[in-house]
């Protein structure tokens, strides 16, 4: 029976291996050996010059093998971090040293490191090195970056590390001419990605052959590698790069290099014993990546029907006080903000500041929740402003199905236009509205409320911009036992990459799902990849691997064909048997594996006997000039642009009217991700991701102070939600538009659950309340002491005009 497992839900085939500890860790490498463990000194200060790091304590202490602070590091390791996307708006492009040169500028920056036996006696060390500090005034949070009265870098004049517009038309114009016009001022606070497992890095040098290799949880080992060898001024074929087993990576694991993934390989080819390092969880809240926090001010322009038709936005993005991954999420935000709708005049500024705090790398979502943020609220205003259904407004401004594919006119991160390839957005409400019980609503919210009990519904449509380039390549081997190795350079951090993958090549070889094994992140066996991120492994990867198995194919038909005395065509593959069609005459594929591969000796008959003189026509050589020994297929899948998913949430949430504690009553999500490989890790994705997203709405924000002193660095204080505050269930309905960009009709779907949570949230609890929110996350306190303060405006303008009246003069 032929092999058809695409759009299947088969079950992940990693699961029984974690479920019962098995898993193996970057913590879990070379256990037990002679390995030395280090430990990073970090800043107790947001923002001080480095007078002098005394280390003479440290030198003689038993078990130390190494201590070292910047002036012990030359060469490329003594510059700057790489700034790893450019562009060119980003004018004052600053990064780190792997160890603090002059000054430190966040709590958490590496200052010294030390090697020794076991981490126990390397914290040690760091307790006795004394570092003298001239202090200087922090700059924390969005309003003091922007006020500029002290600067974060003396280099870098008010703080602003870019400026960026993009237009589409003549805004101002445009917002003139309406009928109607509001403003709106919006905020989302910072957070983070707080995996399980925090960074890791070990590395072993072996002077034998000069070779190092490194193991790293990161989202991208080519990209480490690169960095690692270009550091340490090795040659590429010097260094290799595993990925094991990572316990979550949502963003912060694609920044790289960190300063231990260049440190710890230094010193384990310094002191020629492996070396490990792993992060402790307040390291990882200090020192590692957040995200999130940005300030909008919105204009909004429409008619009576609520179509937009001028869209101003400016926002102020804190990236902290490095920039080593450019301006991607800031840009994120300006073009994913549009999502499924189409204002006749959109434009977007924002400057990009330095602060004294961590520094910012993508978290799930990366950009687009404040974006959809902003653009929801917007949207749900202009509902009030008109006092009509919000689900119409909506309507009023969607791309049309007949209008794909449809250019938004602007340029996306990965610097191609933003021209979104298919959807189906009217078709996708439709949907949503019935998952939750739109149109019924109004009734329960009426006996509830004659319950005494506040009830409200919320609703946000995204876009995501998913498979991004620039390219991801894929190796398929098939071996004379018949099984099928598979290889691609991307990382996994527990999406089910082994599972999806080896679907699309059971399919496209007609082997048996059982008989193929998916490695990724291992540049050993696949040398270049781009890495795990913006919802691309399916899209980039998955049709790598797909084209890699064709060609395998191709072959494997072509050496049958010989073999069987039969014409390719009337050949099929099925359960890993060749066979002539409407014949008995067949050969399986790992004989087919052994004929690919002349030998000059023969084997049992056991090990299927082939040899070069008794392979193929004797009046040919074995192995012709266009073809190579074995039986695989290698391939590389570059896109032309994007491919963009979409989807809608809608949640129904209680307020309680004396704690102002909010409880979530019903959950649904429609989402599109063109053709689905595996429906139910696509579901997973989306519960992951609305747990995640419940979390970034009503409990996580980084806490900082005046100082800069980030004040929830443990999950003592750090709120995350607990099973009991995710939906006990999701109500979820799929949507397939296939993209006409690659060759398996699909996109991505890994940050679908998380970027409409604080948008759809918002208006739900807004709806229950009777005023509108304007920041989040909120808590339980907040809302009640909005709730003492509900005198305050729902818009704080909002200007009717008969059509052809000019707009009154003042209105902001």
């Amino acid at each position: 029976m032929t092999t058809k497992l695409f759009g299947t839900p088969v079950k992940r085939t990693e699961d029984q291996r974690f479920l019962r500890g098995k898993g193996r860790y970057v913590d879990d490498v070379l256990v037990g050996t002679n390995t030395l463990h280090a430990a990073v000194l970090r800043s107790p200060h947001a923002h001080a010059r480095i007078v002098e790091i005394d280390v003479d304590e440290v030198l003689d202490l038993e078990g130390v093998h190494l201590v070292w602070t910047y002036d012990d590091l030359t060469g490329a390791m003594a510059e700057p971090l790489p700034l790893l996307i450019p562009h060119p708006t980003l004018t004052q492009g600053r990064t780190q040293h792997a160890l603090a040169a002059d000054e430190v500028n966040y709590v958490g920056e590496a200052i010294a490191f030390v090697v020794a036996d076991d981490r126990y006696v390397a914290e040690d060390a760091l307790s006795r090195i004394k570092v003298t500090y001239d202090f200087l005034p922090p700059v924390v949070g969005i309003a003091a970056a922007r006020a500029a009265q002290h600067l974060v870098h003396a280099d870098v004049p008010d703080n602003v590390g870019a400026r960026m517009e993009q237009n589409t038309g003549d805004v101002e114009a445009a917002l003139a001419a309406a009928q109607h016009r509001l403003s709106l001022d919006l905020t989302i606070e910072r957070s983070a990605c707080t995996p399980m497992e925090g960074r890791g890095v070990v590395a072993r040098w072996d002077p034998d052959t000069s070779r190092l290799t490194v193991w790293s949880s990161t989202q991208t080992s080519t990209g480490v590698r690169g960095c690692v060898a270009a550091k340490l001024g090795l040659d590429l074929a010097q260094v290799d790069v595993i990925t094991p087993d990572v316990g979550g990576g949502f963003g912060v694991k694609i920044n790289h290099p960190w300063p231990e993934e260049l440190l710890v390989p230094l010193a384990a080819q310094t002191l020629g014993r492996p070396v490990k390092f792993t992060e402790d969880r307040r390291e990882h809240f200090i020192s590692s990546a957040h995200e999130r926090g940005q300030v909008h001010e919105v204009t909004v322009g429409f008619d009576d029907d609520g179509r937009i038709l001028g869209l101003d936005v400016m926002f102020w993005h804190d990236h902290g006080a490095f920039t080593p991954y450019g301006l991607i999420v800031p840009i994120i935000t300006s073009t994913q903000l549009l999502g499924p709708y189409k204002p006749d005049v959109y434009r977007v500024r924002f400057e990009s500041l330095y602060t004294n705090t961590v520094m910012v790398t993508p978290y799930r979502g990366a950009g687009r929740p404040q974006g959809c943020y902003v653009m929801e609220r917007t949207m749900d205003a202009i509902a009030e402003a008109l006092g009509k259904d919000r689900t119409d407004v909506r309507a009023a401004n969607f791309i049309q199905p007949d209008e794909f594919p449809f250019d938004q006119g602007l340029i996306f991160q990965d610097g191609r236009e933003l021209e979104y390839d298919s959807g189906d957005y009217p078709a996708s409400l439709v949907k949503i509205k019935e998952l939750i019980g739109w149109d019924e609503f109004p009734a329960f919210k009426a006996e509830m409320a004659a319950q005494g009990r506040r009830v409200g519904i919320g609703l946000a449509c995204y876009v995501e911009g998913t498979g991004v380039g620039p390219y991801e390549g894929a190796h398929v081997h098939i071996e004379t036992s018949g099984r099928v190795k598979v290889a691609t350079g991307l990382t996994t951090q527990g999406q089910g990459h082994q599972t999806v993958f080896a679907q699309i090549v059971a399919d496209a070889l007609g082997v048996r799902f059982e008989d193929v094994e998916v490695t990724t992140g291992d540049t050993r066996k696949m040398p270049y990849a781009v890495g795990t991120f913006a919802s691309r492994a399916a899209v980039m990867s998955g049709s790598a691997v797909h084209l890699a198995a064709l060609r395998a194919k191709e072959k494997a038909l072509r050496i049958a064909a010989e073999a069987l005395e039969a014409d390719e065509a009337d050949l099929e593959i099925a359960d890993g048997v060749v066979s002539v069609k409407g014949t008995g005459a067949s050969i399986d594929l790992g004989t087919v594996a052994v004929l690919s591969n002349p030998l000059r000796y023969a084997f049992d008959e056991a090990s299927k006997a082939a040899t070069q003189f008794s392979v193929g026509d004797p009046g040919k050589p074995p192995v012709a000039e266009d073809d190579e020994p074995g039986l695989e297929g290698r391939d590389f899948y570059s896109p032309s642009r994007s491919t963009f998913a979409s989807g809608m949430h809608a949640v129904i949430v209680e307020t309680d009217p004396l704690t102002a504690e909010i409880k979530i009553l019903k959950y649904a999500v429609v989402h599109d991700c063109g053709h689905l490989i595996n429906p139910m890790i696509v579901e997973g994705q989306i519960h992951g991701g609305v747990a995640q997203g419940v979390g970034g709405a009503l409990y996580e924000r980084m806490a900082y102070d005046e100082s800069g002193q980030l004040l929830n660095a443990s999950f003592m204080d750090f709120l995350m939600p607990y099973v009991t505050e995710v939906p006990e269930s999701i109500e979820i309905d799929h949507l397939e538009t296939p993209s006409p960009l690659n060759p398996l009709g699909i996109k991505g779907a890994g940050e679908a659950g998380v970027i409409p949570s604080a948008a759809v949230f918002a208006a739900a609890i807004s709806d229950a309340e009777g005023f509108a929110l304007t920041s989040m996350p909120i808590s339980p306190s907040e809302l009640f002491a909005l709730r003492q303060a509900r005198s305050a405006p729902v818009v704080e303008e909002v200007v009717h005009r008969p059509s052809g009246d000019p707009v009154d003069e003042g209105v902001s």
